[in-house]
């Protein structure tokens, strides 16, 4: 696949500088490692090394990565590491992509607490999910899934919501049985969506309580409990959305789709159309017109905040797993599952010991990083190592 032509990383290169000493007051540690790594990722800052092709006398710089989790370039090989890990537990059986969204609202305060509230994100849709299963009058089963946080919209604005991916059945309560859901339905949407909200605000309420919560600029009036009753008060009398669907090409088709935003945030390069005169132009999907393509323009400090809307607290986990695929017994509880569905017994592929991470990525995306792209017959090797630069905001064109 070509490289993209613009990246995230132009944007923080061309703007990032004058958008840290405008915002200096607000800007965390964590978005300001993030904003270095990006920049940095793939220049000489990083470390540099030669390569020369064995069989013509092509030569190319390669530069070193950043690894950060945050940034568009990064972490390809872990991701398809993932999608393969994940791929091996698939079973015999319907799976369905259930989305669980905060309201507006609720959303505010998340962005000022986000491993609070994150955290009460993963533990309310967890509940909602395997206590309905459980209950004999929708499935009785014990369910197994995992969830992925998103914290954006198309528009890169804040948007906080998790992804699962869940099979559509589950253990019987002694182990002995697969019960399986309805064809094409899984659990009824409502009762998810109220038990969800119940929980949720059980649990914020709580974490206020504790003194977990922190209220500031124009949300500082919430940090009075009644302040915040009232400012919850419209939460309880709407239906949250959460919405179950099969997908139609099969698990797979999820899990390509969930895969591209697990080991990144926000906006790929691929999106990007446009960086001038201080303006940045995407392409994103508007969901409320038929997801029709469009194109959005930005001021680049606003498309900056955006993307750092979405940083992580450092060590934040946002993939997740319960139930049978929980990781304490997902090995004994999945074979029990393959056995009940007559399936063969699987263990995930795991990779050689001490195999080069480019054999690696050529068994996991058929894409060769040893290939000559030149005569496509040699074999690339590193012939020389170099320092990272001690300028280290100097920005070096990527020709990796």
């Amino acid at each position: 696949m070509d490289r993209p032509k613009l990246e995230v990383a132009d944007v923080l290169r061309c703007y990032g500088e004058a958008y840290r000493e405008q915002h200096a007051a607000s800007l965390s540690t964590g978005q300001r490692r993030v904003m270095s790594a990006i920049e940095l990722c793939r220049t000489a800052a990083l470390g540099t090394h030669l390569e020369r092709c064995d069989q013509c006398p092509y030569e190319r710089t390669c530069y070193d990565s950043c690894r950060n989790r945050h940034c568009p370039k990064c972490q390809s090989l872990a991701r398809a590491q993932w999608i393969e890990d994940r791929q091996s537990e698939l079973l015999n059986t319907e799976y369905f992509h259930v989305v669980f969204t905060l309201p507006e609202e609720i959303a505010a305060i998340a962005y000022q607490n986000k491993e609070v509230v994150y955290d009460i994100l993963f533990r309310t849709t967890s509940e909602t999910l395997r206590t309905i299963a459980a209950d004999p009058k929708h499935l009785g089963a014990e369910i197994g899934f995992f969830a992925v946080l998103h914290s954006w919209g198309q528009n890169l604005l804040h948007h906080p919501h998790l992804h699962c991916v869940v099979p559509g059945g589950g253990l019987s309560a002694d182990g002995t049985q697969w019960i399986s859901c309805r064809p094409g339905f899984f659990l009824p949407v409502r009762v998810l969506s109220r038990l969800f909200r119940r929980l949720f605000l059980e649990y914020l309420l709580q974490a206020f309580d504790a003194g977990k919560l922190g209220s500031f600029s124009a949300l500082e009036p919430l940090r009075d409990r009644s302040a915040l009753l009232r400012h919850l008060a419209p939460t309880r009398e709407t239906e949250w959305v959460v919405y179950a669907k099969r997908p139609f090409a099969g698990p797979e088709q999820v899990l390509d789709y969930v895969g591209r935003y697990t080991h990144r945030v926000a906006i790929s390069n691929n999106r990007l159309l446009d960086i001038e005169q201080s303006k940045v132009t995407f392409r994103y999907k508007d969901y409320r017109h038929d997801s029709q393509q469009k194109t959005m323009t930005l001021d680049a400090e606003e498309f900056i905040r955006r993307f750092l809307l979405h940083v992580l607290p450092t060590g934040f986990q946002r993939i997740r797993y319960y139930g049978f695929l929980g990781n304490r017994y997902r090995n004994e509880k999945l074979a029990r599952c393959r056995q009940l569905l007559g399936m063969a017994a699987c263990a995930p592929p795991a990779p050689e010991a001490g195999q080069d991470y480019r054999d690696r990525c050529q068994e996991l995306t058929g894409s060769s990083l040893w290939e000559c792209p030149v005569c496509h017959q040699g074999r690339m090797a590193a012939v020389a190592i170099l320092p990272p630069s001690p300028n280290r905001r100097t920005a070096v064109t990527d020709t990796s």
